[in-house]
């Protein structure tokens, strides 16, 4: 599990998570939990999560605004701390969100 001394807001949680984060690119490094079929190769040809047209990861459970690949998504999504800067970042970008 990743550590850290991140000061996260505890007011933020899974119940009103908004999903923003889900509509960052996703750089896969090294990644092998990810399947396959949500992978694709961006235009330098790294491997990256696949998005849909309008931005959202291809992983994403709309109904829920939920991982669809939770135990296997990639690190990269495993690091940004829930209410972290990182967090908090994307929720205060209106066109990410």
């Amino acid at each position: 599990m990743f550590e850290t001394d991140e000061v996260v807001d505890p007011t933020v949680r899974c119940e009103d998570c908004q999903a923003c984060c889900c509509r960052k690119e996703v750089l896969l490094l090294g990644d092998t939990r990810v399947p396959s079929h949500f992978v694709v190769l961006d235009a330098w040809g790294a491997e990256v999560m696949e998005r849909l047209d309008d931005g959202w990861c291809v992983a994403l459970d709309r109904q829920g605004l939920r991982c669809s690949i939770y135990t296997m998504r990639p690190q990269l999504c495993r690091d940004v701390a829930m209410g972290g800067a990182e967090c908090l970042a994307a929720r205060a970008e209106p066109e990410d969100c």
